[in-house]
């Protein structure tokens, strides 16, 4: 559904992502782990389509520029955007209108009491506190229902309901059979939910593998983190140490 090939970019001489190279499935969740700095952000905005770069990435087979891409494609950003001077409802209402969405209301309805912001309707976008911000952000995010959904540090600034609400949501999107990409470097947050992990680090990926093939090498996600980002010995029979079982080379 996702599929990254070839991707690097560069800020002037700095090589923020080196030759990516990775494809994931439907009805997935990865996990993009790295320390500060790793080229996580970087990676999620060349995605999503903001940034320039060399390669190619493809969204459900189209080129990630395409409309016939965004259409299906969503990015929840680490920082929301949001406009002063619109209440709560107004944001969810300017962004159906602008995916031309129809038979909206009763999802949005569903969405702000999942996320307790109900009573936060006429609320404006600088009266709502940091982690309220946050809770609208993944409603819009959330909103169009994309396919294939990037989350870039999604679970910092929530308290725990929301928390709790998120994660029930992305395990729901999982069995819809959507493609969830979730940048963070909080590995608590996500132990538990992902199928399959890409660590990057100083640009490059330094593992891509599957929940299974961790389990069966006997590592917990956050030795592998730190054997690949800190460690100098990675044994060789790990699939995805070195490379990238889908989508080739790991760089």
């Amino acid at each position: 559904m996702l599929t990254v090939t070839h991707v690097t970019k560069r800020y002037g001489k700095v090589v923020a992502c080196d030759d990516l190279n990775f494809a994931l499935d439907p009805g997935s969740i990865t996990v993009l782990l790295g320390p500060n700095g790793a080229g996580k952000s970087t990676l999620m905005k060349t995605v999503i389509g903001f940034l320039r770069f060399e390669g190619e990435i493809t969204v459900g087979g189209y080129p990630n520029k395409s409309p016939d891409a965004r259409r299906i494609l969503g990015y929840i950003p680490e920082m929301p955007s949001l406009y002063p001077n619109l209440t709560v409802s107004e944001h969810m209402e300017f962004l159906a209108r602008a995916y031309k969405l129809t038979g909206y209301k009763p999802r949005i309805d569903t969405l702000l009491e999942r996320f307790e912001l109900t009573d936060k309707r006429k609320k404006f976008g600088d009266e709502l506190s940091k982690g309220m911000q946050q809770k609208l952000n993944l409603c819009l995010g959330l909103l169009p229902e994309p396919q294939v959904v990037l989350l870039d540090e999604p679970m910092i600034g929530l308290d725990p309901h929301a928390i709790k609400e998120l994660k029930l949501m992305m395990e729901e999107m999982r069995n819809e059979g959507k493609t969830l990409l979730v940048s963070t470097h909080i590995i608590d947050s996500v132990d538990m939910l992902w199928d399959r992990t890409i660590i990057m680090d100083h640009g490059v990926i330094k593992a891509n593998v599957t929940r299974e093939e961790l389990d069966k090498d006997g590592r917990t996600l956050e030795k592998l983190f730190f054997d690949v980002t800190e460690g100098e010995n990675q044994p060789p029979e790990l699939p995805g140490i070195g490379e990238t079982p889908q989508g080739g080379d790991a760089g």
